[in-house]
């Protein structure tokens, strides 16, 4: 595993959503997950009923978790692209998504799983000058490559 791809796990572990993209019917979409790392893959949970599940099983996925809204620390955001896969998960990782919700959007949640193997990954880190941060500097090894990509 690259230190890249260790880094993006470590930081998918500090915030429980994020979200997956693909395409269904020829159509990009976008939807929110529940996600929890579990070795080097991460398991999200998804609602059953939109049917995002089958566009995304055996096919290549995106997905991107960051902690943009939380202005606590540097701004980050993670992508990777990979392979998903439905799942079934044990119960520790059931234990380790959380509670479910009891609706989305008005209907009963049902819940699916997937487990999605990162093959392409990347780690963004904005920095600020010195008083325009909320929160520490990002780690000095990724100070020069990351911020060539910060917006």
């Amino acid at each position: 595993m690259s230190s890249e791809e260790s880094r993006a796990l470590e930081l998918l572990g500090r915030v429980p959503y994020g979200r997956l993209a693909t395409s269904m019917r020829a159509l990009p979409f976008v939807a929110p997950a529940r996600h929890v790392v579990t070795g080097r893959c991460v398991l999200v949970r998804l609602h059953q009923g939109f049917g995002y599940h089958r566009a995304c099983h055996g096919g290549v996925v995106a997905y991107e978790a960051d902690n943009l809204a939380t202005g606590l620390t540097s701004p980050w955001s993670v992508q990777f692209t990979g392979t998903a896969e439905a799942v079934e998960p044990v119960e520790d990782e059931r234990a380790a998504l959380g509670p479910e919700p009891v609706r989305v959007d008005g209907e009963p949640f049902v819940p699916v799983f997937l487990r999605i193997t990162p093959q392409f990954v990347s780690v963004h880190v904005l920095e600020y000058a010195a008083g325009g941060s909320t929160g520490p500097a990002a780690p000095a090894d990724f100070t020069e490559r990351h911020s060539r990509h910060a917006a």
